[in-house]
């Protein structure tokens, strides 16, 4: 039995999920949890099978709970499940850790599938996320800026959009002011904008908020 921990913002999409998995017989979701601190509770109380994990999580990022599981739990299987398309996040996802993508637009049994090949141990990409991966490997960067951002610039990124003050990010991250000014500094250049009213206004036209 496959039994899943979703981490996941919103309680409806939680439930949907629920009801989705009781049509199947080896997988169960086994806990449920809404933010970074009551996902790492469950991690440390329960044992479970794979976390299916949304990226855009209140406060701390789903990047950031990746970054924990990979130094606590190694070796449990991630698989991110995401509202952004996988040409805005997953290669980042993969890169940090995560052991698939799938967009919630995706049909039911492409994430069945993609849960049963995750949690048995393999890696699920689609095929276009595949030729991105490949044309990487051959040396040639085909991504857009906000994907060449590293793990803490697109952590806070995520914060900046969510109309996070430098004082609160630099309070949820555990980092000072400073640290998280430069990181935005560095973002913004990268980006190639000068604030973060333009910073959201890339963020719409490159399908990273809604």
């Amino acid at each position: 039995m496959i039994d899943l921990l979703i981490v996941d913002d919103h309680a409806i999409f939680r439930s949907g999920l629920q009801r989705l998995m009781l049509d199947e017989s080896d997988i169960r979701v086994a806990g449920q949890a809404s933010n970074f601190a009551q996902a790492l509770e469950l991690l440390q109380q329960c044992r479970f099978s794979l976390v299916l994990l949304d990226i855009n999580l209140e406060g701390r990022s789903g990047l950031d709970l990746l970054a924990s599981l990979r130094i606590r739990w190694p070796r449990l299987p991630v698989l991110v499940l995401s509202m952004y398309p996988e040409t805005q996040y997953a290669l980042v996802a993969i890169r940090e850790g995560a052991n698939g993508y799938v967009a919630k637009d995706s049909e039911p049994t492409e994430l069945m599938g993609a849960i049963r090949l995750v949690a048995g141990g393999g890696q699920y990409v689609s095929s276009g996320l595949a030729s991105q991966i490949h044309q990487q490997g051959r040396g040639i960067d085909m991504r857009p800026p906000h994907q060449r951002l590293t793990t803490r610039e697109h952590q806070i990124m995520l914060m900046l959009l969510k109309g996070m003050s430098l004082t609160h990010i630099g309070e949820e991250m555990l980092i000072s002011v400073k640290t998280v000014s430069t990181h935005r500094a560095h973002l913004l250049e990268k980006l190639g904008v000068s604030s973060t009213a333009e910073l959201v206004l890339y963020a719409v036209r490159n399908g990273l908020i809604h």
